[in-house]
């Protein structure tokens, strides 16, 4: 090992480059402390990056500082100490002291000791900083993996107050509140993960890789459903200039030293180089960006856990032949690939690499990311253990409430408050209609919104159908009832009015219809030969003899007297009717053939005499003219 030392003076030195440019930002939490008064309030801590943060969520417990152990750098067992809950009590949050060993294994120790959750002490003064694993220790990754509680970091002087309480007898109660430590502004999510393809860097390596398997389902579920926006990104270094033409950044870089990674077997002379990982990395950059532009973005997690399981390192199939056969078997176009990847060898920026590097320097709230792997979610960065569970609830801590996809609302993740006494909330049993809304905080009374019939009230004692079509739904919260096949209600569609008792009823309409007894009352059936006969919402009324009832005039006539009269009046009609038209036609015959007559005995009289219409015309010729 000692001959390979020369060789990583580059990377240390492009090391101590990267940190001392960084911007790193602590992710944190709201810590409250709820009793003694005296230092009752609310405090900032830093959210370890192990153990599963309760991300929407928030934890009550009693903070406890063992007298022994003080550093838990030893399991509790050895000194005889239990923090397990008792039955009815608060869980107990364990606080110690930092120093000594390795903030994942004060965690463990605490946690194996019964400990809810984990304060560490800071022991200088300084601000916060993130509590994170031990890096590639073999030892120590079997337990982190093992960490389920949630664990943060408090101030060296914060500290202080809670152990000069704890010591002074007083009950130390706090909240650990995670429900803003992801923002949650919309109903979509946008996250991105940065990752390697390099699957020999060690422990973390082989925990990424299991996570991309692992929450690949979950992950194209919400991406399909259009409930999250996710992208991928991978981390590159740039060779110092003074090296750019040594055989270290020949064989780690591409593009002329622009885009680096270290060597994956930490060995120059033998198995792949760093630029071996950084050409896959850009491989698979390109299959999400030809991906992304079809419209199927998800595809990229089916390419990277199908190179995972088929082209490993260990086996030698990590190359371009490998990558090109799981392309082809997921139809993604591969010669669009090959020209988003570019030539690696030219002296040129590589666009899509180029962008990469500076999406790495943080923006906003996000700090820069040096750290694989790294999650950010809606712009901050994910703290705690990546596993499928735990990071599915930071997804889902960064929805807004009561736009959750149904994932997050599975039993496994969350318990649905509404199915404890409804949540408090207005409902209506009988329709089974409540306005409670399950969310992975934890429930809102909203008036729902049924069969495209919106409710309307404060969805805490009062909601009520509104709107065309409330009638349909449980009638309106209006009376009604059926009998004998007959059925009534006093839900009425009008603006002013919502419940109305329908005609044959009376009441308030909201509670109560009563019959409303027509012959009882005399409001019909009261002719003189009217026999009356009450219903339910209406009445009966026949006629004594050979008489028909007349509903609308309340009155009985006969049923052959009557037809009589009505054929005889019809006969007259038409008789009548003919009779006006023959004197129409024989007055109108006079009429023309005088007319007729007239013109012809005008045209004879014309031929001897003149009319007085005509002048005269003179028959004889003058003897002088002739």
């Amino acid at each position: 090992m000692m001959k390979q030392l020369p060789c990583f003076l580059p990377w240390l030195l492009l090391s101590l480059l990267v940190m001392t440019e960084a911007r790193f930002v602590v992710e944190k939490n709201s810590l409250s402390v709820t009793s003694p008064e005296s230092i009752k309030g609310t405090h900032d801590s830093a959210i370890g990056n192990f153990g599963i943060p309760q991300y929407g969520g928030s934890m009550a417990g009693t903070v406890v500082y063992p007298k022994e152990n003080q550093k838990s750098c030893k399991e509790f067992s050895d000194f005889s100490i239990s923090y397990k809950s008792q039955p009815g009590a608060l869980p107990t949050f364990l606080l110690v002291d930092r120093g000594d060993c390795f903030f994942a294994l004060k965690v463990w120790n605490a946690q194996k000791a019964g400990a809810s959750a984990v304060l560490v002490a800071d022991n200088v003064d300084e601000p916060l900083i993130t509590m994170d694993t031990p890096e590639e220790d073999v030892s120590s990754a079997k337990y982190i993996e093992n960490i389920t509680i949630p664990s943060a970091l408090v101030t060296k002087s914060f500290g202080e107050k809670l152990k000069k309480a704890i010591s002074g007898g007083d009950m130390v109660n706090l909240n650990l509140d995670w429900r803003e430590a992801v923002p949650h502004p919309d109903d979509r999510v946008e996250y991105e993960l940065w990752t390697n393809s390099n699957d020999e860097c060690g422990v973390k390596c082989d925990m990424l890789m299991e996570f991309v398997k692992d929450f690949k389902g979950a992950a194209q579920i919400l991406e399909k459903g259009g409930f999250t926006q996710f992208r991928p990104h991978y981390i590159t270094w740039y060779c110092p200039h003074a090296f750019t033409l040594s055989r270290q950044c020949k064989s780690q870089c591409i593009n002329k030293g622009r885009y680096c990674a270290p060597d994956p077997e930490q060995d120059f002379s033998s198995g792949y180089d760093g630029k071996d990982v950084v050409v896959e990395n850009l491989r698979q950059l390109c299959v999400y960006k030809v991906a992304n532009e079809t419209g199927n973005p998800w595809v990229w997690w089916d390419y990277v856990t199908d190179f995972q399981i088929r082209c490993p390192m260990k086996e030698k199939k990590y190359n371009k032949d490998c990558a090109e056969s799981v392309i082809k078997s997921l139809g993604i176009d591969s010669k669009k690939i090959d020209k988003c990847m570019g030539d690696p060898d030219a002296d040129m920026d590589n666009l899509v690499l180029k962008e990469e590097q500076d999406a790495q320097v943080g923006k906003g709230t996000r700090g820069d990311v040096t750290i694989l792997p790294t999650l950010v979610v809606n712009n901050r960065q994910y703290r705690g253990k990546l596993e499928k569970s735990a990071v599915l609830k930071a997804l889902c801590s960064g929805f807004e409430e009561s736009t959750e996809p149904a994932i997050c609302l599975s039993t496994d993740m969350e318990t649905n408050e509404c199915l404890d006494n409804n949540g408090g909330c207005w409902q209506d049993k009988s329709a089974n209609i409540t306005a409670c809304k399950d969310t992975f905080r934890g429930k809102v009374c909203v008036c729902p919104v049924v069969d495209g019939v919106r409710f309307k009230g404060d969805g805490y004692s009062h909601c009520e159908a509104s709107g065309p079509g409330r009638c349909t739904i449980n009638n309106g919260g209006c009376w009604h009832e059926e009998r004998d096949g007959h059925a009534f209600s006093a839900c009425v569609d009008k603006d002013s009015v919502k419940c109305e008792c329908p005609p044959g009823f009376k009441g308030d309409g909201v509670k109560k219809c009563e019959d409303i007894n027509e012959c009882k009352e005399k409001k019909a059936c009261q002719c003189p030969e009217c026999s009356c006969k009450n219903t339910w919402g209406s009445y009966e009324c026949s006629c004594s003899g050979d008489l028909l009832y007349m509903r609308d005039h309340d009155t009985c006539i006969s049923k052959t007297g009557g037809q009589v009269r009505s054929a005889w009046a019809a006969v007259w009609l038409i008789m009548l009717s003919l009779g006006l038209a023959a004197a129409g036609a024989y007055l109108v015959y006079k009429y023309r053939l005088r007319q007729y007559m007239d013109s012809e005995i005008r045209a004879i009289m014309a031929q001897y005499m003149p009319l007085d219409s005509q002048p005269e015309v003179p028959n004889h010729v003058n003897d002088e003219h002739a």
